[in-house]
Order: structure tokens, then sequence, then C-alpha cells
């Protein structure tokens, strides 16, 4: 039933996990990825979005094994630091840190952006602060409350894709789409094969943030039952409706259309007719603010479980006395992104975080053999050997397809990260 005695509060259930990880995966990125994918892979953009699915069940796969196993915060901080020791374990901890924090900084000045000066024209600084603020608090108040808010805003963002669906449907019902561009893969500067890959590169983003929900394994009231089914069932729906979203898109606009949108399915709802644009951007609003609330949770779950390990100063695992939740982690992570959202264009590192959690998938997946043979106590899920080597496997495949700038910052914060690892393992081992 998870590790005794944590101070945590064990509160969620199979389906309050199940709507974590999809209101997750499900966030803002769906709302430009078609447009994108499009650009690289032609007309057939749910083709690249099942072959992403494919790729993603690899490495969750593992993350089902080891969340199983060992159910507690600090997700693959704490996976690596078993199989490898302290130093692999401060360094994939950084990286999904660094991830994270970028990851909530950048949801935070995109809250501040277009879709809310349809509304109200303000400082997106000072948006910014206000935002990550409120996050920070919801987050303290508990882990109950924080789900809630999650469960409300999936429902929300859920809605409005099956919306875009159904408005896709009715333009090629009423004889405005074109149907054929569903078997058009492929574009003037990508062969078929070439442009499944690209695209699939591009759609395998739209699945990224499956990972966090291991980070609240040790809230979940019985992980062994419930993580298996919540991530497999959120990762298989969130699948499905990225396909039928690309499939209506490119079926009610044209495929240069969609490339050429910044904000490809409020051009299918422009196309359609008959629905509010506003309507858009408050979905869109709530997809941000659900995915930064998300992200900071994982966030300050990592931090306060990289602590209990002894990678990171002992002052971040207190706890609030009645919410039971780590206020002193919530609070550290919401600084960092603020000084972030002050600082700099968090934007331009977005290519070097993902790449940055292909180096984590790598680890996690090889983390599962290694553990292989470590008895625990209790029943979890396993993972095929197999399965964990092509999810190795693909975490390199998709790493090659990045562009050597991306590479130049990506090395560039993995030496800091290294850096700052020796140190940490270097305290812990005299600890």
């Amino acid at each position: 039933m998870g590790p005794p005695g944590t101070p945590l509060k064990r509160t969620l259930t199979t389906p309050v996990l199940y709507l974590f990880i999809l209101g997750d995966v499900l966030g803002a990125g769906v709302y430009v990825l078609v447009g994108q994918v499009a650009a690289e892979s032609g007309g057939a953009v749910w083709a690249p979005l099942v072959a992403a699915l494919g790729l993603a069940l690899l490495t969750a796969s593992s993350y089902a094994e080891l969340a199983t196993k060992y159910p507690r915060a600090g997700g693959a901080s704490h996976y690596t630091t078993l199989a490898y020791g302290p130093f692999a374990g401060f360094f994939t901890g950084f990286c999904m840190l660094a991830a994270g924090v970028v990851s909530v900084a950048g949801l935070a000045r995109g809250f501040g952006g277009d879709y809310l000066s349809v509304f109200v024209s303000l400082p997106v600084a000072l948006v910014a602060v206000l935002f990550l603020g409120a996050l920070a608090l919801l987050n303290a108040r508990g882990i109950s409350e924080s789900t809630r808010a999650n469960v409300a805003a999936t429902v929300i963002e859920v809605g409005g894709l099956v919306l875009v669906v159904g408005l896709g449907a009715w333009v090629v019902v009423r004889g405005d789409g074109d149907v054929g561009r569903l078997t058009q893969l492929g574009t003037a500067q990508n062969s078929p094969a070439a442009a499944m890959l690209s695209g699939s590169v591009l759609a395998f983003y739209s699945f990224i943030g499956f990972e966090t929900s291991v980070n609240v394994a040790e809230e979940t009231r019985d992980p062994r039952r419930s993580y298996p089914r919540a991530l497999f069932g959120a990762l298989a729906t969130a699948g499905v409706v990225y396909a039928l979203v690309g499939a209506a898109a490119t079926s009610a606009v044209s495929t240069n259309s969609l490339m050429r949108s910044s904000g490809p399915l409020l051009t299918v709802v422009e196309v359609a007719g008959g629905v509010p644009t506003r309507v858009f951007s408050v979905i869109a609003l709530i997809a941000v603010a659900n995915g930064a609330l998300l992200t900071g949770i994982m966030s300050s779950r990592l931090v306060y479980g990289m602590a209990r390990d002894g990678l990171l100063p002992h002052f971040l695992t207190k706890v609030l006395p009645g919410r039971r939740t780590p206020w002193a982690a919530i609070a550290t992570t919401t600084l960092l992104s603020l000084l972030l959202t002050a600082t700099g264009d968090v934007a331009s590192l977005a290519s070097t975080l993902v790449l940055l959690l292909l180096v984590v998938f790598f680890l996690v997946n090889t983390a599962v053999l290694r553990l292989r043979d470590d008895a625990v106590p209790h029943d979890h899920f396993t993972t095929p050997r197999a399965v964990a080597l092509l999810g190795a496997a693909s975490c390199v495949l998709l790493a090659t397809q990045f562009d050597g700038q991306v590479w130049v910052r990506g090395l560039i914060v993995l030496a800091v990260g290294a850096l700052l690892a020796r140190f940490a393992a270097r305290a812990h081992r005299r600890k």
C-alpha cells in the first residue's frame, strides 16, 4: 500500500490518478501540435501520432514497474539512485527538475500572453507572479484540492478537443472537407518514411507528461493496482483523442493552412463556424493552468524526494503539519520558476528540455533491468525485458533527430548537472 510511515497524505485513487496523467499529457501543446506535425508528415497526421504513442508506451512500461516496486516521491531520481548510486540519482533529478521548473515558467508566461489578452491586457511579468503564487497556494493546500482542480480542468480540456473532432466531422459532412488528405503521408521535402520518423519525433513531445505522475505514487492509496491502470489507460485515451483530433483537423482544413497557423485547432473552429472563438481562448488558458499545476506538483515532490534521499538539503523535506504537503519544496520550486519568468525567454530552451527528458527516460529504462533482481516484500507490475530494451533504444533514436544547436545547449546543461552531481554524491557519502 505504499511506504509505511510516510508524512505525505495518501488520498489518490485510480480514477483521480488517471485524470492526473491524462490532464498532464493533454496539455497546452496539443493546440499547436497538429500544424507542426502536418508540416513534417503531410495530411496523414494521425499516423505519426499513433507511432509516437507506441514509443511512449515503451518507456511508460518501465515507469509502471518502478513506480509499483518503489512507490516513493522522487520518482526517476529515486530509481536511478537505487540502480546506480547518488551521482546518477542527483543527475537524473537535476534533469527532471530543470525540465519541470522551466516548463512551469514558460507556461506562466504563456498564460499572460495572447490568450489572456483576448479578455484583458496586463503586463506578462505581473500575470506570471500572480499565476505562480496562486498555483503554489493550491499545491500547498493539499493534494486532494489540487487533483480536484485537475479533474475539472481535464474534463474541460477533453471537452474542447471532442468539440474539435465534432466540428471537423461536420465540415466533412457538409461537403467542405477532404478525407483524401488522411492518406497523404509525406511532403515535398520528406519521403513517406522520413515523414513518419520526423513527424513521430514531434508527436512524441505531446505524450511527455506521463513521467510526472510517478512522483505522486507515495500519495496514492494502492499504487500497485492503481498506477498501471491509470498510466496505460490515460496514454491510450490521449492517443485516441490525438488521432481523432489530427484526422478531424486535416480533413476539415488544408494541410498548408494548418502549417501556416499558430493555432490550428482554432482554424478548425473558424472554418466550421457557429462557435465563438473566445471559447477556445478560455479552454487554452485552462489547459495552460492545468499543465503548470501538475508540473509544479511533480517538481515539488521531486525536490522533496531528493532531499529525503540525502541529495538536497534536509530543510526541503519539511511538511505542513495539517495539510501534509511539502511546503519548503513547493516554495523553492515556485521561486525558481519566478526567477526564470523574470530573467529570460524560456521558449528557446524547450527542445533542450525534451532532450534532457530523453536522457532521463534512457536511465529509467536501463534502471529497470539493473534492479530486476532486487526483491521487494510486495507484488508489483513487471515489464518484459525486451520492452525496456526497446524503450532505451527509442530514446537514442529520438535524440538523434535534434540539430546541433540543441545538442550544444543540452550538453552544457548536462555538464552543469554532472558537476553538481559530483559534489552531491560526495556529500551523500560523507553523511
